[in-house]
């Protein structure tokens, strides 16, 4: 792996983290439906691809595809009163039932296939996601969002219908999360049921990181902290993958370098209690 390639990988996976910030940091709750709709997207992508779909096209579909994983996921929660974890494991789990479905087989290849596989094509992807979001949060529609994951009861006060803001967060995260999805597999040249498990780790990872790095920052150098750290742990891997240690333990190892930096901000209030800059506010 050569460090454009680490780059380009994290550029792909910074997507996924900005997909799973939506619901993890602004909306608080985790998602589990990330780990079916980012093989999902790549299922859907690599499949139509392979059946002489324009790649670009296919990755909207991708894009889609996630938005319906989403929007499962959702209603299971805002309507069934499902709790968010137990819906997004529901999903999670039969979206492997659908992805063979789609694919007809557990991996299919795309070997001499037309696809989007490039850092400039990552790039513009992040670019794309960052400024819709951006967009998006600077609406009244995306303030109510905001709104309802800071405190859902006073935004229901304000007349916000928390549970349509907390649907929609579902629907456009897994959307971006599928989106991610078809990237990668499209990149690995191959699109395979099992790609999603873990993926919530790396995400997870790219926005930690980043928040360990940099504090007070605003919204959209939020973002972009999650693109930097997504970066940033694909050379932690890539710095694993060079000492020599054996690759198929690298899901353990993510685990432990997300573990490490999730500590970091205890550790950091533990020992520099004195010189925090920030007041807490209560």
């Amino acid at each position: 792996m050569t460090i454009i390639s680490t780059i380009n990988q994290g550029l792909l996976w910074a997507i996924l983290g900005l997909g799973i910030f939506m619901t993890f940091r602004i909306l608080n709750f985790p998602d589990m439906t990330t780990e079916g709709s980012f093989p999902l997207g790549g299922a859907v992508a690599v499949t139509l691809i392979v059946h002489g779909v324009n790649p670009i096209l296919a990755t909207l579909c991708a894009f889609l595809a996630g938005c319906l994983a989403g929007l499962a996921t959702g209603l299971l929660y805002v309507n069934g009163k499902i709790p968010t974890l137990l819906a997004g494991i529901l999903v999670m789990t039969s979206s492997n039932s659908i992805m063979l479905m789609v694919m007809g087989q557990a991996n299919l290849g795309m070997l001499g296939y037309p696809r989007l596989q490039s850092i400039w094509v990552s790039l513009i992807a992040v670019i794309l996601v960052i400024g819709a979001m951006i967009f998006f949060l600077t609406t009244d529609l995306g303030q109510s969002f905001i709104a309802t994951g800071d405190n859902p009861e006073m935004a229901t006060s304000f007349g916000i219908n928390t549970n349509r803001m907390e649907l929609l967060g579902l629907i456009v995260s897994n959307g971006i999360i599928a989106l991610s999805g078809a990237l990668v597999c499209q990149n690995d040249g191959y699109a395979d049921v099992s790609k999603g498990i873990g993926v919530i780790v790396i995400g997870l990872a790219a926005i930690i990181i980043g928040e360990v790095f940099f504090a007070n920052v605003s919204m959209l150098e939020r973002l972009i902290t999650i693109v930097i750290g997504s970066i940033f742990y694909q050379f932690l891997i890539l710095g694993v993958i060079t000492i020599g240690l054996d690759t198929s333990y690298l899901k353990l190892f993510s685990a432990i370098i997300l573990a490490i930096c999730l500590m970091i901000p205890t550790f950091r209030d533990k020992f520099f209690k004195g010189v925090k800059l920030n007041a807490s506010h209560h």
